[in-house]
This record gives structure tokens, sequence and C-alpha cells, in this order.
């Protein structure tokens, strides 16, 4: 297997990052996406809100030292989420369930959350191999997608040990 890190985010990363979440079939499979993901200002200011806020773990998903997609600690309602987007090149190769589970050991908050497009099955795959389970589904309009995307909802509870 590849050699797989996190990283912290640096200015060098911001055009991959753009490229990779404004890619057609990316954004296809995903349960949220910008409203249009090709407005790089938008982008900009969603990326520096991200980063200036403290409660954001925002991390850089490495393969072998390059670049290969994003990992994301967050709070939403008071629920600590957890998110991952791997760029296109990578997929299909275990990199979002190695990167994922780097995220979860870095985050001591339990419960935590995951959201995951219905349709996205590597997306569930890498979840439930993390140990996430389903606990909801609801149908939410996608922008980027340009339409209703039934969302499931996941959760990783602390093991008894």
């Amino acid at each position: 297997m590849n050699h797989i890190e996190l990283r912290n985010l640096d200015d060098d990363d911001l055009d991959a990052v753009f490229e990779m979440m404004r890619d057609p079939e990316g954004v296809a499979m995903a349960a949220f996406t910008a409203e249009d993901p090709g407005d790089r200002e938008a982008f900009d200011a969603w990326i520096a809100r991200q980063r200036g806020d403290a409660e954001v773990l925002y991390q850089v998903v490495t393969e072998n030292g390059g670049f290969a997609g994003t990992a994301a600690a967050f709070t939403v309602d008071g629920d600590r989420e957890v998110s991952f987007w791997i760029a296109r090149h990578a997929w299909g190769r275990g990199v979002a369930t190695e990167a994922l589970r780097h995220l979860v050991s870095r985050e001591p908050v339990r419960p935590l959350f995951a959201r995951a497009a219905a349709h996205n099955a590597g997306s569930i795959a890498v979840l439930t191999k993390v140990g996430f389970t389903e606990v909801s589904r609801n149908v939410d309009f996608a922008p980027g997608a340009g339409r209703d995307v039934e969302e499931i909802v996941f959760t990783l509870v602390p093991t008894l040990e």
C-alpha cells in the first residue's frame, strides 16, 4: 500500500483543493457542495473561514508525499463531524480509508458523525470500514449537483474495551 499521511493545509495547496472540489465527477458523488463549484472567490472565502475557525481541523491528505485530497473535523449544531474529499486520481486504492483512520485517531470527541450521499458507494464503504454505522437518512438539495440528494448520516461511538 502507498504511504498515506495527513498534514496541515498550506497556501500552496489551495489550487489543488479548488480543482479537486470542482471536478464534475467528484461533485456528482458529494452529499453537499458549493452552490457554484467553479467560483474561485466563493471558494477562497469559504477556505479562509475554515482556516480561521479554531473548531475546524482541516488537513491535506497525501499519498507518497503528493496531494491526494482533504479530510476535516468540525462542529455542526453541537455534533462533531468528519468529512473527506479525495482527488479522483486517488480513488479506489484505500487512500480515503487510511486518511479517515488517521483523522479519527486525531479527533478525541465521541460520538463522531459523518455524512455521505446514498449513491456514493465508495464513501459508504470507507465509513463502514472505519467503524461508522448508519443512524439516519434524509434528503437535501445539493447545489453543486443541482438536485435533491439522499444523504446518509453515520456515527462512530466509543467502543467498550
